[in-house]
């Protein structure tokens, strides 16, 4: 039997780097899929290449509805929510605070927190009803950065956005510690995401000097590749992983060992 045979996955930003490959590895376990982007064309064209039973539906995360319909999309198809990451998200300019408009840190803070408190808000409910009427146990993985757990320059508004799910990770999970839900987050550094090659790519200076100064302080001295992030991700929604909430799981090539 597949690791996830069954069970009943939201993935949310599932066309971006993290989120694309984390639903071909759920996929490719037996889950049937619950997916969700903001670009509805591209979510399709992704959705149709995956070998599983799936749901789509477009939307912004930073608006509550679309967290309540993604849950009442699963129930509804599927019957259960087993599994939910919490993936959708943006990054801001590279520049210090005072160069940050304020619009653009509105919309870092409505999409990467008030986003995901919408998803908890309407995920937990479920997962508890569930866990009470039929004794399934539910796992969120809600996926934050190494700038969530540390001060990152040139990074403030999105570090603030991304500690603030830390927050909510950890809170979330004594909360429902005894429901049934576990609840924990991956803290990734820089990825090779096409977000990351994208901005490599456009940057004025040579792109091997800016890949060395984003990974300047990474003990690795490299960028992660998409899969050992998933990998990560995997691990914490694997039922098998039954006594592990509340963590930051820091897949960051050893920065915060320094």
């Amino acid at each position: 039997m597949k690791r996830f045979e069954g069970r009943t996955v939201i993935v949310t930003g599932a066309t971006g780097g993290f989120g694309r490959r984390t639903a071909e590895r759920f996929a490719g376990e037996g889950a049937r899929l619950v997916l969700s982007d903001i670009n509805a064309e591209a979510l399709e064209g992704m959705a149709s290449t995956l070998d599983a039973e799936t749901a789509t539906l477009a939307g912004d995360i930073a608006e509550e509805s679309l967290s309540e319909s993604l849950v009442a999309l699963a129930l509804d198809r599927f019957k259960s929510l087993d599994i939910a990451v919490n993936n959708a998200g943006i990054a801001q300019n590279f520049v210090k605070l005072h160069l940050i408009p304020s619009d653009e840190a509105r919309r870092i803070v409505d999409v990467d927190l008030m986003g995901m408190f919408y998803a908890l808000k309407h995920q937990l409910p479920a997962m508890e009803k569930r866990f009470r009427e039929k004794g399934a146990r539910g796992a969120i993985v809600n996926i934050a950065s190494v700038a969530g757990l540390a001060g990152a320059p040139r990074l403030s508004i999105y570090s603030a956005a991304k500690h603030g799910v830390v927050g909510l990770t950890r809170s979330a999970a004594a909360e429902y510690a005894t429901k049934g839900i576990r609840v924990n987050a991956i803290c990734p550094s820089f990825a090779r995401t096409p977000m990351v090659t994208d901005m490599l790519e456009m940057s004025l200076a040579d792109s091997a000097a800016v890949e060395a100064d984003l990974t300047r302080g990474v003990p690795m001295k490299r960028l992660a590749e998409v899969d050992e992030i998933v990998e990560v991700v995997l691990f914490a929604a694997d039922p098998k992983n039954s006594f592990m909430t509340g963590q930051t799981l820091a897949a960051d090539g050893g920065i915060m060992a320094i």
